[in-house]
C-alpha cells in the first residue's frame, strides 16, 4: 500500500512537470495560439492524469482517516525493544526482582472476601442489586481504609516530586486515540454515545494527552505527573476466572504514575518509574516480584513493561498490582506531545511512561488477606496507621 501510495504521488509529479514543459513550448513559440491550439490535446490529458492520480494518492494517503493504510498504521502496535523477552503470553515473563517472603499461616488463610463480609466492610450482594456481577461496596473502616491507600499513595508520589493533577473522568474520542486506546480494545470502554466521550479506563489517558499539541520546554523535562481517578473497563478476564472478590471490576480506584521525558532517559526512567511503584509495596511489608514481559504479554502501547505482582495466600500466587510501561514516542507521536532542545531547534517527540502506583482495590485485598489473623481481624499495617486512625479491623 506504501509503495502504490508514494507511485501516485510519484505519477502526479511526472505528469505535472511534463504539463509544465509543454506550457513552456507554448510560452516559447511564435505563433502561441497555434502551438495552444496543437498541444491543447496532451494538456488536456495530462490534467485528467493528474486529477486521477491526485485521487488516488490521497485515497491511500497515512493522514487521510479513510486510508486503508491508515487503518493498518493505527493498529499497529509500538516496536519492542531489544531487551523484551521473547515469548508468546504469560508463562513466557521472566523475573528481574523479589522482595519478601511469603507468610507461612497457622491456621487457614481465608480469602478476602471471606474476611470482608464476616467483618462487614466488603458488601458484593448489594453491589450487585444495585449495578450486576463485578461491582463492590465497601463500608466503614474499609471504605476508611481505602481512602487511606489513596492518600497514602499520593503523599509517596508528592514525596518523589509528581506533580498532582485532578484531569476529566470523560474524555473525547481523539483523546483516547492519541494515547493508543481505540485500537482493536476499543470495545472494553464505556462510553456515551450521543456526546461520543469515553469513561477513561486508566488516568494514563489524561495524563498523557493533557500536554498534547505542545511543543514543552526541555529544562521542564522529565514532567512527571500523579492522579487518583475511578476506572471504567467492560473487559473482567477469562470467563470464568476472579468472579469473586476485588480483582476484576468494571469499576476500580486506581493512583496513577505518568513520565514525559527525554527520548535518551527514557529507559532509565523505566527503572525509576518502576521502583517509585515497587517501593510502597515494600513500605507496606507486602511480599512481591517484578516480571518483565516477553513479547507475546507486552501491551499495544509499549515497548517495554514490567508488571509488579503482589503475593495473595488466596490464590497462593503472584498478581497483578502494578504495570509500569515505555511506550516511547508512541503516545506523542499521536498526540504531538514535542519539545525543542533549543530555542529555534527542530522539535523532537518526548517519550512517555505510565505506571500505577498503586491499584487501590488490589492493594487492599493484598492487606486484607497477607496481615489477616486468626480470629478473623485484619492488621493495619503501620504506615497506613496514621491515615486509617485504626491499627485493626475485628
Amino acid at each position: 500500500m506504501d509503495e502504490e501510495y508514494r507511485s501516485a504521488l510519484a505519477a502526479v509529479e511526472t505528469a505535472k512537470a511534463e504539463k509544465n514543459l509543454l506550457s513552456a513550448e507554448i510560452g516559447k513559440a511564435a505563433d502561441k495560439a497555434a502551438a495552444a491550439r496543437e498541444l491543447k490535446p496532451k494538456l488536456d490529458e495530462l490534467a485528467q492524469t493528474i486529477a486521477r492520480d491526485e485521487d488516488r494518492a490521497k485515497a491511500l494517503a497515512p493522514d487521510n482517516p479513510g486510508s486503508p493504510l491508515r487503518s493498518l498504521l493505527e493498529n499497529t502496535p509500538n516496536v519492542l525493544d531489544g531487551t523484551v523477552p521473547d515469548g508468546s503470553g504469560e508463562g513466557d515473563n521472566v523475573c528481574v526482582h523479589s522482595w519478601g517472603t511469603p507468610r507461612q499461616f497457622s491456621f487457614s488463610p481465608k480469602p478476602h472476601w471471606e474476611l470482608g463480609e464476616a467483618l462487614d466492610i466488603l458488601d458484593f450482594e448489594r453491589a450487585a442489586k444495585l449495578s450486576g456481577s463485578r461491582f463492590a461496596v465497601l463500608k466503614g473502616k474499609g471504605a476508611r481504609l481505602s481512602r487511606a491507600l489513596v492518600q497514602y499513595f499520593l503523599d509517596r508520589a508528592n514525596d518523589r516530586g509528581y506533580l498532582e493533577v485532578i484531569p476529566p473522568l470523560l474524555v473525547s474520542r481523539n483523546t483516547m486515540w492519541s494515547t493508543g486506546q481505540l485500537s482493536k480494545f476499543a470495545d472494553a470502554m464505556f462510553m456515551d454515545q450521543d456526546a461520543d466521550l469515553f469513561m477513561i479506563p486508566t488516568a494514563e489517558v489524561p495524563l498523557t494527552a493533557l500536554h498534547g499539541d505542545e511543543i514543552l520546554d526541555v529544562d521542564s523535562l522529565p514532567r512527571k505527573m500523579t492522579a487518583y481517578t475511578p476506572c471504567f473497563r467492560k473487559e473482567a478476564g477469562a470467563a470464568g476466572k476472579d468472579t469473586r472478590g476485588l480483582i476484576r471490576q468494571h469499576q476500580f480506584e486506581k493512583v496513577e504514575l505518568v513520565w514525559l521525558t527525554l527520548p535518551e532517559a527514557s529507559f532509565d526512567a523505566l527503572e525509576a518509574l518502576t521502583t517509585d511503584a515497587r517501593t510502597l509495596l515494600e513500605e507496606l511489608g507486602l511480599p512481591h516480584r517484578v516480571m518483565v514481559l516477553c513479547a507475546g504479554d507486552t501491551s499495544f502501547n509499549s515497548a517495554k513493561t514490567y508488571d509488579t505482582e503482589v503475593w495473595l495466600p488466596s490464590s497462593n500466587s503472584y498478581r497483578e498490582i502494578s504495570s509500569c510501561s515505555n511506550c516511547t514516542d508512541f503516545q506523542a507521536r499521536r498526540a504531538s506531545i514535542r519539545f525543542r532542545r533549543e530555542a529555534k531547534a527542530k522539535p523532537e517527540l518526548v517519550h512517555t511512561l505510565n505506571g500505577s502506583g498503586l491499584a487501590v482495590g488490589r492493594t487492599l485485598l493484598a492487606i486484607m488477606e497477607n496481615y489477616q489473623q486468626a480470629d478473623g481481624s485484619i492488621e493495619i499495617p503501620q504506615v497506613l496507621r496514621r491515615y486509617t486512625g485504626f491499627e485493626r479491623i475485628g
